[in-house]
């Protein structure tokens, strides 16, 4: 049975916190709670394990915008929306951060040529919320807005009362959470700022002023508010309904979430790359001797030249029966391990320098057998990283040359050529 626990949380450490698990198969409440204070979120940690966790986050922490934006780069778009925000925010946009949300399922202000939804909030608050769950042993995957999981209500709105505060949303990317003694104000305005169509039924239909679907009593406000009573239930209840559908995700670039890897398996991820490549290198050259001794066994042939592809991808015309000749002019170009230089002797002087510096990672390595040059692309987070590489491989006697450096996504990437000293070259 599937079961998903739906935990909201206050703006502060010290509001009250809901839960909810509720099981999306079966439909129905399995069980429900309140707690004081964000320190006590340590007794959800049983309940968080073997479930998907959801939380909430009050909407009136964040502000929801629809924009138009002239790209049709997804980049350049983000880029730019910070800027075009800077005059509404009360924060300098480098104390935010922003998440963007699935154009393509906000069909109603797709219709009005906005295709840039955006929520803006500020990042000390995003990182106070991670370290009240990380601080209780909970792991969660989605972090989405309360209002956002209201349900949508044509030409109108839906809200409901949690605690002393109205939750409503008005549109696909319209929705705010407010103070209960807030409301009578907004809730006067709810007509003002309703789109053309609600504003033109209004005018045209006597009568049939702004609908709010309520799911709870709403505190008084505005009588020109059409007020529906729905059937009442638990708000987590109904939030759930739509959180897990919600396509929306706070947890976006610097706050995605990571599954947490060991440090020991970590550091030595780059070990078990080079590992595969010798293990496959090795498969080919076991696979041409097995071809000398079954070379009438077809099924053998056959998983001879798949090895040999899946080491050498670039090679074209691959048959049994050249392999052999293929794989001595593999071995001659990266070296037979006899001779003071070549892929594989390098290949070991280099290993104790990714041992020194684990910070960097490889993302490939090519070699060069006439040059007898060993090229590296690799990552890490700070540049500082490839300096010390780069002394490191000094100290095996090897020469190297930085190439060009880059910041992307937070990572530096950067690339190395790597070469036996002159003196040695000559004498192999």
């Amino acid at each position: 049975m599937a079961e998903n626990l739906y935990i909201r949380i206050g703006s502060q450490a010290q509001d009250a916190i809901h839960w909810l698990i509720h099981s999306a198969s079966d439909e129905e409440i399995i069980a429900s709670g309140k707690l004081s204070n964000a320190s006590e979120l340590v007794q959800l940690s049983e309940k968080a394990q073997q479930r998907q966790v959801i939380v909430l986050v009050p909407s009136c922490d964040l502000v929801l915008k629809s924009l138009n934006v002239p790209s049709k780069s997804v980049r350049a778009m983000h880029q730019a929306v910070p800027y075009m925000l800077e005059e509404e925010l009360a924060q300098d946009v480098e104390q935010m951060f922003f998440a963007y949300g699935d154009v393509s399922n906000q069909d109603q202000e797709a219709s009005t040529h906005q295709n840039c939804f955006v929520a803006a909030i500020d990042r000390t608050l995003m990182q106070q919320w991670q370290q009240w769950f990380a601080d209780a042993n909970i792991n969660f995957k989605k972090m989405l807005p309360d209002a956002l999981a209201m349900p949508l209500v044509n030409d109108g709105c839906s809200a409901i009362v949690l605690d002393q505060q109205v939750i409503l949303r008005q549109g696909p990317w319209q929705a705010m959470t407010i103070d209960s003694q807030a409301w009578a104000v907004i809730s006067s305005q709810l007509i003002n700022t309703a789109d053309d169509k609600n504003k033109e039924l209004a005018d045209t239909n006597e009568g049939s002023p702004f609908l709010i679907n309520a799911y709870s009593t709403l505190p008084s406000g505005a009588n020109e508010l059409n007020i529906k009573a729905m059937p009442e239930e638990l708000p987590l209840a109904l939030l759930a309904q739509q959180a897990i559908i919600q396509p929306f995700n706070l947890l976006q670039g610097e706050f995605q979430y990571h599954e947490k890897r060991s440090p020991v398996v970590a550091n030595w991820l780059w070990a078990a790359g080079i590992a595969i490549f010798a293990l496959l290198f090795n498969v080919g050259l076991k696979g041409g001797q097995l071809l000398q001794v079954n070379s009438q066994l077809e099924s053998v042939e056959q998983e001879i030249v798949n090895s040999y592809k899946a080491t050498f991808p670039n090679t074209k015309n691959v048959r049994v029966n050249t392999i052999k000749s293929q794989l001595k002019r593999k071995l001659t170009q990266v070296g037979d391990g006899n001779s003071q230089t070549g892929f594989l002797v390098m290949l070991g002087k280099i290993r104790p320098a990714f041992e020194a510096v684990p910070e960097l990672k490889p993302e490939s390595l090519k070699f060069d057998g006439k040059r007898q040059e060993i090229r590296l692309q690799a990552i890490a987070n700070d540049y500082q990283y490839f300096d010390k590489f780069k002394i490191e491989i000094e100290k095996n006697q090897l020469s190297v040359k930085k190439g060009a450096q880059s910041n992307q996504d937070d990572q530096v990437s950067g690339s190395f050529s790597i070469s036996e000293p002159s003196s040695i070259r000559g004498k192999s």
